[in-house]
């Protein structure tokens, strides 16, 4: 499968069982699995969102969103527990008005699940813990399997 790197955005081909064996990038040499949130932006959404075969979940936020913010920790337990499975990206709408404006980012937070740049879910407003597994787990179905 083709996985975007979260450092340098460039594209690796790593088989599907080898996910969990701590890949690295070919370009970067850094870990392609990191936990931790991937800033999203113009310059690398392409690879990240659009050609990664990985499915990608993308938080829409705001600094001055208190909902944004109170979902922030829950956002990042989750892309410590459930890569490689999925990735997670965090796009900031005051800094990307352009994905914003792309994606009609009407309120915030607004998450989206992408998978090879096809959206396949989207719900908007914060959720608890428990009911955000809950929605990743029921999308789970629509994904495509990857070789």
């Amino acid at each position: 499968m083709i996985i975007a790197c979260p450092h340098c955005a460039g594209l690796n081909r790593v088989a599907a069982d080898k996910t969990s064996a701590a890949p690295v990038c070919g370009k970067c040499k850094a870990p392609l699995f990191a936990g931790l949130p991937v800033e999203i932006t113009g310059a690398n959404f392409a690879n990240l969102v659009q050609k990664s075969e990985l499915p990608i979940v993308l938080d829409f936020w705001a600094s001055w969103c208190g909902p944004c913010l109170n979902f922030a920790p829950v956002f990042s337990q989750a892309a410590r527990e459930l890569e490689p499975n999925f990735r997670f990206g965090k796009v900031n709408t005051e800094q990307q008005q352009q994905l914003a404006a792309q994606f009609q980012i009407r309120s915030i937070p607004t998450l989206m699940l992408f998978q090879q740049g096809e959206l396949i879910a989207q719900l908007s407003g914060a959720l608890p813990k428990q009911q955000f597994y809950q929605w990743l787990q029921q999308q789970m179905p629509k994904l495509k399997k990857t070789e």
